[in-house]
């Protein structure tokens, strides 16, 4: 430790603290871009304080996960204001693999509450959590995720202790109501591998068979690829959908591909990454395909083999 300032004591701390502060952001905003902007900001705030002022701080990384929660909640904001102009749906940007967005924290209040590291960043979760308020998103994901307090938590959202509590609940009950029966890996990953085949031979029969009556596939473009205008709702028009793919892109080849911590699937067309498919498995069918072909959102897939 530096006897006369202890800020690099300090600076190490606060700089080992990027993956949660990521992951944080991430899980919050549903952008890489945007989660590495507001860490980005987090660590502007934390360096412009002095060396003294850094050096008192007790706890580094409650210190950042604080103000990178208070800048998260002021970037939702904005950003619904963003996406209300969207060309078509909006999906959460998918990252590869998933690990580098799960680092968690200390163990949940109430290990009854807790969501997995690795679930809460799946595709599934991170829709329902679209759907919340600013103030719900950020309770739900510092508790329940990363075990924050909810003292600690009203200290971020501007809110009291007990309004923390509720919005929390509120959102842990739209999750887990999402989630139905848990599906394990391996079955979810059978599911999907019988789902890729189906699409790839153009079997309707064993598409509609996979899928659930309601299933739906949602494709977000942002305007730039083609994409259907709405969500596709029902097992007979999502397969349509699928099949209707080979014929606008007769050399597209699938590939199996951790999506967010989940297997899902990458389909590559002369040599590029034209969209990454995420597919959430319930009840013994596929109740949902989620497709981004936005360029933007999925230029990190470029690098994955």
């Amino acid at each position: 430790m530096d006897d006369e300032t202890g800020a690099p004591d300090a600076d190490a701390a606060a700089a080992a603290e990027r993956p949660a502060l990521r992951g944080l952001t991430y899980r919050m905003l549903g952008s890489v871009a945007d989660a590495e902007d507001a860490v980005q900001e987090t660590y502007v705030r934390w360096y412009r304080m002095t060396s003294s002022q850094r050096r008192e701080v007790r706890s580094p990384r409650a210190w950042l996960m604080t103000t990178a929660g208070r800048i998260g909640v002021d970037m939702l904001t904005s950003a619904r204001a963003r996406r209300e102009r969207y060309s078509g749906p909006w999906l959460p940007e998918p990252v590869p693999g998933g690990s580098a967005w799960t680092s968690g924290g200390p163990a949940a209040v109430d290990p009854a509450d807790r969501i997995s590291t690795d679930e809460s960043v799946s595709m599934a979760v991170l829709i329902v959590l679209e759907a919340m308020s600013p103030a719900e998103r950020v309770a739900f994901v510092l508790h329940d995720v990363f075990g924050y307090t909810f003292p600690e938590i009203a200290d971020v959202v501007g809110r009291s202790t007990q309004a923390c509590r509720q919005l929390a609940s509120s959102a842990r009950r739209r999750v887990h109501g999402s989630r139905r029966r848990p599906v394990e890996p391996d079955e979810h990953a059978a599911a999907v591998r019988a789902f890729r085949f189906a699409w790839e031979t153009g079997d309707t029969g064993q598409l509609i068979g996979l899928l659930d009556p309601d299933a739906t596939a949602v494709v977000d473009g942002g305007g730039s690829v083609s994409a259907a205008a709405e969500p596709v709702i029902g097992a007979g028009a999502v397969t349509s959908l699928l099949v209707g793919v080979w014929d606008r892109e007769p050399g597209l080849v699938l590939a199996e591909e951790i999506v967010n911590g989940c297997l899902g699937l990458l389909a590559r067309s002369r040599g590029e990454i034209r969209a990454v498919v995420s597919v959430d498995h319930v009840g013994g069918r596929v109740a949902a395909v989620w497709v981004v072909r936005n360029p933007e959102k999925i230029r990190a897939w470029s690098a994955v083999s």
